[in-house]
């Protein structure tokens, strides 16, 4: 009989702590009234905002700014069956005042395509949930 099904669910600082150390996650949101996921590379701002830079003629730029979305990243070993995943739900914005768009492009996330007209979407963490996966151990 198992007593434990191996997860364990994370605190916020431990799920703001390990999504820092990650470069890729996936955007969450509705598109044409379908469900719709976006792998997309992605930094942590000093707010713990999640922060995406892509292109401003991007359909996640018109689909996202202004509304909630989900974020969710992830490391895994399959080999030792062990990991954790996150999801950070929120509203997404685009950034648009000046200033705060130009300290978030010098210190915010790089884009792995080259981008002449790069937008910058912030998503506010207002629900940070995880869980970590451990073997399962069963009882005596």
């Amino acid at each position: 009989m198992v007593h434990n099904d191996g997860f364990r669910a994370l605190d916020r600082q431990e799920c703001l702590r390990l999504l820092a150390k990650v470069p890729v996650g996936r955007v969450v949101y509705t598109s044409k009234a379908l469900p719709a996921i976006l792998p997309v590379n992605f930094c942590l701002g000093t707010d713990f905002s999640v922060l995406l830079r892509t292109s401003s003629g991007s359909d996640l730029v018109h689909a996202v700014d202004g509304v909630v979305v989900a974020f969710e990243a992830d490391e895994f070993d399959a080999a030792a069956r062990s990991g954790w995943s996150v999801v950070v739900t929120g509203r997404a914005t685009v950034v648009t005042d000046p200033s705060a768009h130009e300290a978030l492009a010098r210190t915010g996330p790089r884009s792995w395509l080259p981008l002449h007209d790069a937008v910058l979407v912030r998503i506010e963490p207002e629900l940070v949930t995880g869980r970590e996966l451990g073997r399962a151990r069963a009882a005596d």
